[in-house]
């Protein structure tokens, strides 16, 4: 969350997706009646060390941190807020005071702080306490979020045992302190919102979100027989296609496949910020693919469809839409399709918070081609996202750019072994690289390529993390 962003919050004031709350030295006592009420409505943003008026007033700096930290875990403790729902707290700087930043999204459950349920009007947070209001918030929920949905018979017998293992390694390598590593069995999908009881009706079970991340391909078509992503390359056939890849498995997979097809069609376009050098492409297509993935309503039978041709890639999903029309950063609100799914994958490493995506979208499509992207929601959500076909500047692959970008290694590269150096760049685009496809890329043999591997683990310029199948390499000595 940018400063420059909160700022615009601010100037707009409080109102139904807004709170913001004194909290000089403590947390406000009110804090988790908002939260709940933003939970069970329509989610929104808590801003603390801000005045109801709008006037920055600052955390005291020696509690922020602390202050942060409880927020955070009274979010996970079912005495504070039941069923729990973790989140994140962001600390920034404002006029040289720190206030602490909390987005709320809305939930597919229903939320109660200290026994009691809280829901939001533009006056502010208001209890639900008659039977028929708590009814139908409850029939609402339901409605909304066909993630919610709980298949009594569904096991953990029918989950990829190794995706859910790569799912927990994803969370332990994004916050290594996580709460849910410390569960197991049962426990960690009841922490996660993937394993839940309707008080309504008396069922319980794991849901469909539970299915969509981690589910064998049987179990997941017996229950969505239709369940199915398409990604295909036009660039040459336009009639028909020049690749395709027609996906049915979970979406923790789904999301790697994906990624690395963008990797296989789509050339990268490195810009320096700061002085980080950043990959265009994966900052982009990361964001695309994830909430491609997350916010799909997926009892739709239609399929989704991810497309490359030459100029240009858009991404077909079946929609529930909140809202109607032509999306950009200035009018997009955040409204998760699929909560928990959403949560998970923010858990996971592999999406940001609510509403960061579409900006971060609109900023790295201008760096790479010069064009905007188009987000058009309807029934059917797509989006259109300018491409490039080749790199025909300095990023390109050429000796020039590669020595300049291996200057840190010209100790033991010189320039007789400029295959070295294509090596380098090309793991630095893409640190999941097979030795097969450098063999591919460099039009040499895959026996060449291992050789050449050999020499720079030698000199200690590139190492492996993890095993050929799942791992990646690291550049030591980079720029």
């Amino acid at each position: 969350m940018d400063v420059e962003h909160v700022l615009r919050i601010i100037s707009n004031g409080e109102g139904l997706t807004v709170e913001f709350k004194k909290a000089t030295s403590e947390l406000p006592r009110s804090l988790f009646e908002t939260i709940s009420a933003f939970l069970n409505r329509n989610g929104g943003t808590i801003l603390l060390g801000v005045s109801d008026a709008g006037e920055i007033l600052g955390v005291d700096e020696n509690k922020v941190n602390q202050l942060s930290k409880n927020l955070v875990n009274l979010s996970n403790n079912p005495s504070k807020l039941d069923p729990v729902f973790l989140l994140q707290a962001t600390v920034l700087e404002i006029e040289n005071k720190k206030i602490i930043h909390v987005f709320v999204p809305s939930s597919s459950q229903v939320h109660k702080t200290n026994g009691k349920i809280y829901d939001r009007s533009r006056d502010g947070d208001f209890v639900v306490s008659t039977h028929t209001k708590i009814s139908e918030l409850y029939n609402r929920k339901s409605s909304l979020y066909s993630e919610n949905t709980i298949y009594p018979y569904l096991t953990e017998a029918h989950f990829e045992s190794e995706t859910v293992q790569k799912a927990k390694n994803l969370i332990r390598a994004n916050r290594p302190a996580h709460p849910w590593l410390e569960l197991s069995g049962l426990e960690f999908f009841k922490a996660s919102g993937l394993y839940r009881e309707d008080l309504t009706s008396g069922e319980h079970g794991f849901t469909l979100a539970s299915l969509l991340l981690f589910g064998k391909e049987e179990a997941i078509l017996s229950m969505l027989p239709h369940y199915k992503i398409e990604a295909l390359v036009r660039k040459i056939d336009k009639e028909r296609y020049d690749d395709r890849l027609s996906i049915r498995y979970n979406l923790i997979r789904a999301y790697e496949s994906l990624m690395d097809f963008v990797s296989r069609y789509l050339p990268d376009k490195f810009h320096l910020e700061g002085d980080q050098r950043i990959s265009l492409r994966e900052n982009i297509f990361r964001e695309l693919i994830a909430n491609f993935l997350i916010h799909r309503e997926y009892i739709n039978p239609r399929s989704s469809i991810f497309e490359i041709n030459t100029d240009s890639c858009s991404l077909k999903n079946a929609n529930k839409p909140h809202l109607h029309g032509v999306l950009e950063p200035s009018n997009c609100e955040s409204f998760p399709k699929n909560p928990h799914l959403a949560k998970f994958f923010v858990q996971i490493g592999r999406a940001e918070e609510l509403g960061t995506g579409i900006r971060k979208v609109f900023k790295y499509s201008l760096l790479y081609t010069g064009k905007a992207p188009v987000f058009n929601e309807h029934d059917l959500f797509e989006v259109i996202v300018p491409v490039i076909d080749k790199v025909t500047t300095k990023e390109s692959f050429t000796d020039d750019f590669t020595d300049d970008f291996t200057d840190d290694f010209t100790d033991v590269l010189t320039d007789n072994n400029s295959r070295l150096k294509q090596i380098i760049f090309q793991i630095n685009q893409n640190n999941k690289v097979s030795m097969s496809e450098l063999a591919e890329k460099l039009n040499v043999t895959k026996r060449t390529i291992a050789s050449d591997i050999a020499f720079l683990k030698s000199e200690d310029i590139i190492t492996r993390i993890g095993n050929n199948k799942t791992g990646f390499w690291k550049l030591i000595k980079n720029t």
